[in-house]
C-alpha cells in the first residue's frame, strides 16, 4: 500500500464583493510524477503549478518532483480565477512533503501571485479577503505591495510579506513579520475649490446648497461655459467624509477594482466622471469574472455625467435600476455578483445640439425637431428619478461687472450642510433622498390646501406620481434649510422651481 501525504491550507476567492473561504488540499503519493489541479480552476490558476514549482526551488526548498501531486480548491462548485492562490499552494506543498509544520498554517490564511524567482506580487480584492479573514479570527499574510490596503483597518491581524522565503521565515520563527500599522485617514476638504469661484448663478449654487443637505441628484441646463461642470466638481467639498463603515465600503469596491492608488483616502468621497463613449458595462459593471463599473467607484460619491445627451440612450437607462435600488447586480452563466452603487448622479447638458437655446428660434442654429431629438435620448423613466433639474442660464450682466475676490463659501456651507443632515438622521434615520413613500406621510405630512395645491401643479407639469414623491423629499429638504418642522406652501412652490428642462420641452412643442 502506497503512502500519502495531505495537507490543508486556507485562501479566499473573489465573488463579487464576497471573500468567500477556499481550502487548498494538498495530497502527495507515490506513482508517475505529476501534478495535477481540480475544484473548477480556470487557466490562470491552472498555470500555478509552473510558478509554484519555479518559486519554491529558486527560494532553495525541495519541490517533490518524485511524487505525484494533486490540488483540490474546495469548494469544487465555486470558479476560481487569477493567480491569488499561488501562495497557499505552495505552502500547501511544502507542508505536505514536511519542510513545514501543519500547526503553523492551521491560524492563517495566505494570499498572492509568485514570481518565477519567489517574489510575492500584489493581487485584486485583498480588503475584502482580509476583513473576512479577521472576522474568521485568523491572521492573513499577504504581498507587500497590498499592504497599504490592509493598513486601514484599526484591529490588524494582518503581515505582509516580500517573498516566498519571507513567509516561511514567519512560520518557522521565532520572530515573526509584524503587523502592518494602521494609517490614519487623510480627506482633502476642498479637491476642486471653493464654491464662490463660480460667479453668479445663485439659484443653481441655491440648488447645489439643497443637493448635498438631503443628497439628491442633480441636472444643469444651459449653453456652454457658463459653469455646469465648476458646480458639479464643487459639490464634493460640501459633503461630509464618509464614517467608517461607509468608507470600509468604499475601499473594498477599490479593492475589486485596482483603483487604490492612494488608500489613505479611503475616507473621502470622489467624483467619478467617465467619458461619454463608455459602455453600459463599462458603466454599471461586467466582465467574467464580473468587475465593478463606474457607478459602483462611485458608490457613496457623486457619479458626474457630463454631455448627457452624447451618451447612448441604453447606456444611460442602465441608471434607472441602480438609482431606485442602490446595487446593481451582474449576472453570468452560473454566476452572479451583487455591487453597491448607492451614488448621488450629477449631470449637465446643453439646451440644444449647437450648445445655445433660450426659447426662440433666433438663439438656435438648430430646428425644434433636431433639439427634439438631441434631447429624445434622455427617456422619461430617467428624467422622473432625478430631483432638481436647474437652468445655468448665461448672464451678460455679471460679465459686465469687474471681478472682485469673493468670500469663501465652502466652509460655511459645509457646516449647514452637516447640520442639516444630522437633523434628518436623527428624525428619520437616513438622509431626505432615501425617504420611502410609506415614510412620506409622516415625516413629509402637508396641509389640505398645500396638498390640493401640489397636486394641481404635478398635473399641470404631468409629472408622474414617482416625481411627486421626489419633489415632497426635496420640499422636505427645503424645509430643513430654512428650519422649519413642517413642508410650507413656499418650500414647494420651490421644489417645483426646479423644472428646467421639463419647461424647456413645453416651448419646444409650442414653437
Amino acid at each position: 500500500m502506497s503512502s500519502i501525504s495531505l495537507a490543508q491550507v486556507y485562501t479566499r476567492a473573489l465573488y463579487g464583493m464576497d471573500a468567500p473561504l477556499v481550502t487548498v488540499e494538498v495530497c502527495l503519493a507515490a506513482g508517475l510524477p505529476g501534478f495535477n489541479m481540480v475544484g473548477l480552476p480556470q487557466a490562470g490558476v491552472r498555470e500555478a503549478k509552473d510558478r509554484v514549482r519555479s518559486a519554491i526551488m529558486a527560494s532553495g526548498y525541495l519541490f517533490p518532483k518524485a511524487k505525484k501531486i494533486t490540488i483540490n480548491l474546495a469548494p469544487a462548485d465555486l470558479p476560481k480565477h487569477g493567480a491569488r492562490y499561488d501562495l497557499a499552494i505552495a505552502i500547501g506543498i511544502l507542508v505536505a512533503d514536511k519542510q513545514l509544520s501543519s500547526a503553523k498554517v492551521e491560524s492563517r490564511e495566505f494570499f498572492g501571485e509568485l514570481t518565477l524567482n519567489g517574489d510575492l506580487r500584489s493581487v485584486l480584492g485583498v480588503l475584502p479577503a482580509v476583513l473576512a479573514c479577521r472576522d474568521e479570527g485568523r491572521e492573513a499574510v499577504i504581498p507587500l505591495d497590498n499592504a497599504p490596503e490592509a493598513s486601514i483597518l484599526k484591529q490588524q491581524q494582518c503581515v505582509a510579506a516580500i517573498s516566498l522565503r519571507d513567509v516561511v521565515s514567519h512560520l518557522q520563527g521565532p520572530h515573526g513579520l509584524p503587523y502592518i500599522k494602521y494609517q490614519e485617514p487623510h480627506v482633502d476638504l476642498e479637491p476642486f475649490g471653493d464654491v464662490a469661484d463660480v460667479i453668479g448663478q445663485e439659484q443653481a449654487k441655491r440648488a447645489l446648497l439643497l443637493a448635498a443637505m438631503g443628497g439628491h441628484h442633480l441636472l444643469f441646463v444651459g449653453p456652454p461655459g457658463t459653469g455646469k461642470t465648476m458646480l458639479a466638481q464643487r459639490l464634493l467639498g460640501l459633503l461630509p467624509h464618509l464614517a467608517e463603515q461607509e468608507g470600509l465600503e468604499v475601499a473594498a469596491v477599490r479593492s475589486i477594482s485596482n483603483a487604490t492608488e492612494q488608500p489613505q483616502h479611503w475616507q473621502q468621497r470622489c467624483v467619478r466622471a467617465p467619458h461619454h463613449s463608455c459602455s453600459a458595462a463599462a458603466l454599471v459593471g461586467g466582465g467574467s469574472p464580473p468587475r465593478p463599473g463606474e457607478i459602483s467607484l462611485a458608490h457613496r460619491s457623486i457619479l458626474f455625467l457630463d454631455e448627457l445627451p452624447e451618451f447612448q440612450r441604453h447606456v444611460l437607462d442602465s441608471l434607472r435600476e441602480p438609482l431606485e435600488s442602490g446595487h446593481v447586480t451582474i449576472s453570468r452563466a452560473g454566476y452572479q455578483a451583487q455591487f453597491p452603487a448607492k451614488f448621488q448622479l450629477v449631470c449637465a447638458l446643453n439646451p440644444s445640439p449647437c450648445g445655445q437655446f433660450d426659447g426662440t428660434l433666433a438663439s438656435a442654429r438648430s430646428s425644434p425637431e433636431q433639439i427634439m431629438r438631441y434631447l429624445g435620448k434622455l427617456s422619461g423613466p430617467l428624467l422622473d428619478r432625478i430631483d432638481m433639474q436647474v437652468d445655468v442660464p448665461r448672464q451678460p450682466e455679471v460679465l459686465a461687472q469687474r471681478e472682485v475676490a469673493q468670500p469663501p463659501l465652502t466652509s460655511l456651507w459645509r457646516q449647514q450642510v452637516a447640520s442639516a443632515r444630522k437633523v434628518q438622521l436623527a428624525r428619520q434615520g437616513c438622509l431626505n433622498v432615501e425617504l420611502k413613500p410609506s415614510q412620506l406621510a409622516e415625516h413629509c405630512c402637508l396641509s389640505d390646501a398645500d396638498h390640493q395645491f401640489l397636486v394641481q401643479a404635478i398635473e399641470r407639469l404631468q409629472l408622474s406620481h414617482r416625481a411627486y414623491h421626489r419633489t415632497l423629499r426635496l420640499a422636505r429638504t427645503i424645509a430643513d434649510a430654512a428650519q422649519a418642522s413642517e413642508i410650507q406652501r413656499s418650500h414647494l412652490a420651490e421644489s417645483l422651481s426646479y423644472r428646467a428642462l421639463d419647461r424647456l420641452l413645453q416651448q419646444l412643442q409650442q414653437l
